[in-house]
């Protein structure tokens, strides 16, 4: 299937599902959601690349340590971890505090306007 016929599909069934429906993640497979190759954590700047599933930057090395954030990953609006048995750990501002918010495995965040993620570490724990 061409990339443009890609677009096109998931655009069709974004259309169908809305508000909350989006963020139900599928039952843990190795497999790809919503654009999001198995094992990354993608990041999705906007709503319209959320609904279309394009993301815009993703991460799969399991570190110690928070990495900083690529300007393409840098304040994303969706964040969605497609890992089976890995959670990810995101770092974020908002109103000039910073705080950390963690997302298990095949899960999904939306993040408000007000905030900005700014950095991740992925962890090989499953719980958080």
């Amino acid at each position: 299937m061409t990339a443009i016929k890609r677009i096109a599909a998931a655009a069709a069934v974004g259309a169908v599902f809305t508000g909350t429906a989006l963020a139900v993640a599928p039952t843990a497979s190795a497999t790809s959601y919503n654009g999001c190759e198995y094992p990354r954590v993608c990041f999705y700047q906007t709503q319209p690349d959320w609904t279309i599933g394009m993301p815009d930057a993703a991460y799969q090395d399991v570190t110690s340590y928070y990495q900083n954030l690529s300007s393409r990953a840098y304040g994303a609006d969706w964040v969605y971890n497609s890992r089976n048995d890995d959670r990810a750990k995101l770092r974020f501002t908002n109103g000039g505090q910073t705080y950390y918010k963690c997302i298990p495995p095949n899960g999904t965040i939306q993040f408000s306007s007000a905030s900005t993620v700014t950095g991740i570490r992925i962890d090989t724990a499953a719980a958080c």
